[in-house]
Formats: C-alpha cells, structure tokens, sequence
C-alpha cells in the first residue's frame, strides 16, 4: 500500500489579518465620522499621499536608492491621466473614470521604464544627483510643450462623464474618495506583498550588501531597474487619482518640491517600516492644507521638526511607536510615563517660546501695516516691546534647560528597561 500523503498548512497570521481588516473599516468609515467637505477633502488626498508615498519607499527604504526627482512618475501619470479623461468625455476613448488611475500607472510604468533604466546604472549619490537633473529636465520640458502641459494654466477636465452606474457619476467628493479608497487598499495590499517576495527581498539585499549580491550572481542593477519601474507605476496611479479629485493638472505636479514633500514626509512617517509612509501621508495633508492655513510660517515649522527628528528619531514616527510597542509588550511602558510627562511639557514650553518669537518676526516682517500688536494662541502679543520677547526668549532657555535635563535621566532609564527586556527574552529562551 502507498503511504498516504502528508499536507502541511502554515498557521493563520490572525493579527496580519486583523490589521488588514482594521484598515479596510477605517476606508470605509472614515468620511462617516468626518462629514465636512474639508474633512473628506483631506481624506481623499491622504489616500492618494499614502500610494505616492509607498510607492516612494520602495526606492528609499527598501532599495536605499535616495530619489529627488520622483514627482516625474506622478506628474506623468496625473497627465496622461487627464488628456485620457478628456478624451473620454469627447468620446474618442471608451474608458469608464474608474479607470482612468490605471492610464497613470501606465505612463508612470512607461516613464520610469525609459528614465530608470539610466538612473539605475548608479546607486548612492550618483543615483540621487541623476534623479534630480532628470525630474529638473521633465519639468522645463513640460513647460515647453504647451500642448501637453496646457502651459501655465495647466489642463483641466470634467470627471462627471457619461451615464451614471448605479447612481455613481464621482460628481459628489464622498463618491471620489470610495474610488481612492479602493484604490488605496488595493494597491497598499500589492506593495506590501511586494516586500514578501523574492524581488522585494533581493532588493533589501540590494540596498543592504550590493558587493555581496553580485558575488552570489544577481544583477544589482536590474534588480534597481524592476523596483523602479514599479515604483514608477504606484507613482503614476497616484498621480491619474490626483487628476480625477482636482479636474486639473499643471506644471507643479512635476516641480521638484513635490519630490522633496515624498522624501521629507516618508522620512517624517519612518522609511525603514512598511507602515510608515502612511503615516508620514497623513502628516503631509495635514501640514499642507491645515498648518498652512493656520500660519504663515508652517513651512519653518516643518523644517524644524524634521530637524529634531533626524536628531532624536531618525527612523520616524513609526519607530517610536513600535520601539514604545515593544516595551509595552514587556508590561514596562508605566515606568517611563512620568518621564513622557517631564519631555512633553518640557518641550511644549519650548515649542511655545520659539513659536512665539517666529510669529512676532513674521508679524514685524509681513504685517507691519497692521500695527505692532498680534492674536496668538488666544493672547494678544506687542512685537514693538520688550516684554513678549523677553518672555519668548525665557520660555525657550529654560524649556530647551529642562528638557535637556529630563532627556538625560529618560535615556538612562531606557537603557535600564532594554536591559531588562534582553535578560528577559534569554530567561524565556532558556526555558
């Protein structure tokens, strides 16, 4: 008799499920809780920020492949995108809005298929210089070809075309945002599955020990050259769902300070982690519509977190929240509560100050026609005297003293708490 076969099943991942499901409700309910136009507004460019922004990270954080001219993709896409939606309403294209994304995926996949295939013959600094000269030669001749581009006016379009399907006709902002929703799982479902597979893995080898990688007889540079251009067509869905939710399409979506917001935000979000450039997308939506609306200085701001966070937390956001994760994990988290207090406030009075005296400059430099006094943070301020300066100028002295101080002593007690983890990981091993 034949022996009968054995099957092997691998264990159910119930937690990768339960996130998964965590965040296909958070899609689905989000512009349930948050009804405003703004509030669905935003959500909406959260969603496509968090496909750019993976799709950015497939360079940076899983490649090591440092890009400042990665807007091209998106810009292309957002592009292409819109001449295929106007094409669509004239009738010359019979292609339903859904899926006019899938157009910028292909010019984006195009796009760096043609560009990245040079870009990717270097890697380090060369890699980056390359990106920026070519996103900087994209842009100027884009701008040379206004039957393309539109000009300086750019190119609109009309996203309510044709027949409605089952009442869907993506006129309302909630209808739009359930289209970037879809998309947004979808594709956050195919870049994570891309790291789990052997090109995802060869490319962190790539990015790791490329010396070795060769050695063992792998290209590096194709390995480069397929990240890119999937890359470049995560970039370019982004981009043709940015067409579709703002109806225009101009230069700026090519400039190099929409490369730069990628790298920053994913940096910000944590470039080393999966989830982080999503957080690092919400972070850019929030900065960009309601920092900026609040003063005029957001982008010093900006520039001053980011500084503390590459000082402090240069793996971003989402490795302080698994490095706090972990410690938790332990049943240790409470022992460092008073010491979160003692930063937070610290830092807070020194946040206060600083802010307080940029406002006051900004107000003598932008707003001196208004008279000497300001409104900030419900009190009014005389930047002509100087009491308020004084009085900034001592929030931050001794903010920045104490924080300082309470630095030192928490740095001390996480060493202690890491110790304390690593005796007891040998402990259960040894078990």
């Amino acid at each position: 008799m034949s022996k009968a076969k054995e099957f092997h099943f691998k264990p159910l991942n119930v937690g990768r499920w339960f996130i998964w499901g965590l965040f296909a409700v958070v899609l689905l309910v989000a512009p349930r809780i948050w009804t405003s136009g703004l509030a669905q507004t935003m959500l909406t460019q959260m969603g496509i920020g968090v496909i750019a922004c993976l799709a950015y990270n497939i360079l940076l954080g899983q490649g090591g492949m440092l890009s400042f001219g990665h807007a091209v993709y998106s810009g292309m896409g957002a592009f292409l995108a819109i001449h295929a939606l106007n094409m669509a309403g004239a009738g010359t294209l019979g292609l339903p809005v859904s899926l006019v994304p899938l157009v910028g995926g292909f010019a984006g996949l195009v796009c760096a298929a043609l560009l990245g295939y040079v870009s990717t013959k270097k890697a380090g600094t060369p890699f980056a210089m390359i990106t920026l000269g070519i996103g900087e030669l994209v842009f100027a001749l884009a701008l040379m070809l206004p039957e393309f581009s539109g000009g300086e006016g750019g190119v609109s379009s009309n996203r309510v075309i044709g027949q409605p399907v089952m009442g869907i006709t993506f006129g309302p902002q909630i209808q739009v945002y359930y289209l970037v929703a879809a998309y947004c799982f979808v594709c956050t479902a195919a870049m994570f599955a891309l790291t789990r597979t052997p090109l995802g893995r060869m490319l962190n080898a790539v990015r790791d020990n490329p010396e070795r990688v060769e050695f063992v007889g792998y290209n590096t540079h194709w390995v480069r050259f397929m990240a890119f251009t999937i890359s470049g067509f995560f970039a370019g869905v982004a981009g043709g769902l940015g067409a579709i939710n703002t109806e225009i399409v101009n230069g700026e979506v090519l400039h190099a300070t929409r490369s730069g917001a990628y790298l920053l935000f994913t940096f910000l979000g944590g470039a080393t982690f999966f989830f982080g450039p999503i957080i690092g997308a919400v972070l850019m939506v929030i900065c960009g519509v309601l920092l900026s609306e609040l003063t005029k200085a957001w982008l010093l701001y900006l520039g001053l977190i980011f500084l503390f966070m590459v000082m402090y937390a240069p793996g971003g956001f989402a490795s302080l929240i698994l490095m706090n994760l972990r410690v938790a994990a332990f049943g240790k988290l409470k022992k460092l509560w008073t010491s979160y207090l003692a930063l937070a406030g610290t830092a807070l009075a020194a946040l206060v100050g600083a802010a307080t005296m940029i406002e006051m400059v900004y107000h003598r430099q932008l707003n001196e026609a208004l008279g000497p006094e300001l409104r900030f943070m419900g009190a009014t301020l005389n930047s002509a005297g100087l009491d308020a300066w004084f009085g900034a100028g001592f929030l931050i002295v001794v903010g920045a003293a104490l924080f300082e101080l309470v630095r030192r002593q928490y740095v001390h007690e996480w060493g202690e708490i890491q110790e304390d983890i690593e005796k007891e990981i040998k402990r259960r091993e040894a078990l």
